[in-house]
């Protein structure tokens, strides 16, 4: 599901970041913290205050993972477009050196422009 090359979208819900920061602890460097988390069905995204953090579960079981880090000093820049009356999802574009656009998708109650706020503390 998580493939950047294509830029993909992902449809996120929010959640808990003491559930899933857990599972990315391991990859995280001293003094790195999260920020906000959100996820699809079995995938999920970690965003921490140096970069974004996917997971793509893999597998029947689920114990296979495919981690993927984008650091926010690749972003060139970024977008939001708020959930409307008939389209419920809000978007988030990033455009990343070397990948070239980013689409992330979110459920119309998670808080898009918080996520901005947060992005824009982090990016250089």
């Amino acid at each position: 599901m998580i493939d950047f090359s294509n830029g993909s979208v992902f449809e996120l819900d929010p959640a808990s970041p003491q559930e899933l920061g857990p599972e990315v602890a391991p990859l995280l460097v001293p003094g790195e913290q999260v920020a906000a988390c959100f996820e699809a069905v079995r995938d999920f995204v970690v965003f921490t205050d140096k970069r974004l953090i996917t997971v793509d579960v893999r597998g029947t079981t689920g114990r296979r993972r495919d981690f993927t880090s984008l650091p926010y000093s690749k972003v060139q820049a970024f977008s939001i477009e708020t959930a409307g009356t008939f389209d419920l999802d809000a978007e988030r574009d990033l455009w990343v050196s070397g990948l070239g656009k980013v689409r992330l998708e979110f459920e119309g109650d998670a808080d898009i422009r918080g996520l901005g706020q947060v992005i824009a503390g982090f990016v250089p």
